[in-house]
């Protein structure tokens, strides 16, 4: 199943797309893209629905973030030797653990906010791993068992204020609209193995990322064994599970994001994103 949420920001209802891509309205059915449709049980309600029987969506909404609020956003670092390489930094031996504020997720489609003060805006297409199920001190054997579905995530990061403002990464990782998500939710029964799964990302039309999950130093289930013997991971939750090379920060010189350009980035089998980078103007 590829499940969706539309509409306008906070305002988001649950969706399904059939077979032949059209959007369906499910509403009916849950509350919404949360902890209590992801589950085992409910996911496999929903996949008995017929499609048609769910109200067609007949204009273009906008889709919001495939997930509502997650609980935690975990990422993973230099998770793909090339992007360590490109970076100068060893490969990791253990996972490089860091977390995204939860306010950092937008939809698939947004506008990218560059803040007041951010010289150093990067890139990072990422495949996105959805917690369907408690985990808690799991076995790699088991630990995929525990997984809702797979999306695009987009881990937007400001680079100066990752290094070189103090602290851990969370700074450089956490800004408003930092985690795009989306287009959609695939759920897991329609990702056999997700390390077969090729990523990129264009600038302005140039191709700057290509890559594939095979890649990955930690895949998805040690991921998600080594990150259950620290914290539980609950139904909602993501991990973003790293990048490869291609980003911004490891270009000679270095390459990052101003306001007007447009950032397209996608993982097979999980769709595409589009963003425009904006100035952050609010108050």
């Amino acid at each position: 199943m590829r499940l969706v949420r539309f509409g306008s920001p906070g305002a988001e209802r649950p969706g399904v797309l059939d077979a032949a891509g059209t959007l369906r309205d499910l509403s009916g059915h849950v509350d919404d893209i949360a902890a209590p449709a992801l589950a085992v049980d409910a996911r496999r309600r929903l996949a008995a629905l017929d499609p048609a029987s769910l109200p067609a969506v007949d204009d273009e909404p906008r889709l919001g973030p495939c997930v509502a609020r997650p609980g935690k956003i975990l990422g993973i670092g230099l998770n793909y030797r090339d992007h360590a390489r490109e970076t100068g930094a060893p490969a990791p031996q253990q996972p490089i653990v860091f977390s995204k504020a939860v306010s950092s997720v937008c939809g698939p489609d947004d506008d990218l906010l560059r803040p007041p003060g951010a010289e150093c805006l990067d890139w990072e297409v990422e495949l996105g791993v959805v917690i369907g199920e408690s985990a808690r001190r799991v076995d790699e054997v088991w630990a995929l068992a525990h997984v809702a579905g797979y999306c695009v995530l987009d881990d937007v990061s400001e680079r100066a204020w990752q290094k070189d403002h103090g602290g851990q990464f969370v700074k450089g990782k956490s800004h408003d609209t930092f985690c795009p998500l989306g287009p959609w939710l695939v759920t897991a029964d329609d990702v056999p193995d997700p390390q077969t799964l090729g990523l990129w990302t264009e600038v302005g039309g140039e191709r700057m990322q290509e890559g594939t999950t095979a890649e990955m130093i930690f895949p998805v289930a040690a991921l998600i064994s080594h990150l259950s013997r620290y914290m539980t991971l609950e139904p909602g939750d993501v991990i973003a599970t790293g990048t490869p090379a291609g980003v911004g920060m490891g270009r000679q010189p270095p390459r990052y994001l101003g306001p007007g350009e447009t950032v397209r980035l996608g993982v097979e089998r999980l769709g595409e994103q589009t963003h425009r980078v904006v100035a952050d103007t609010r108050d």
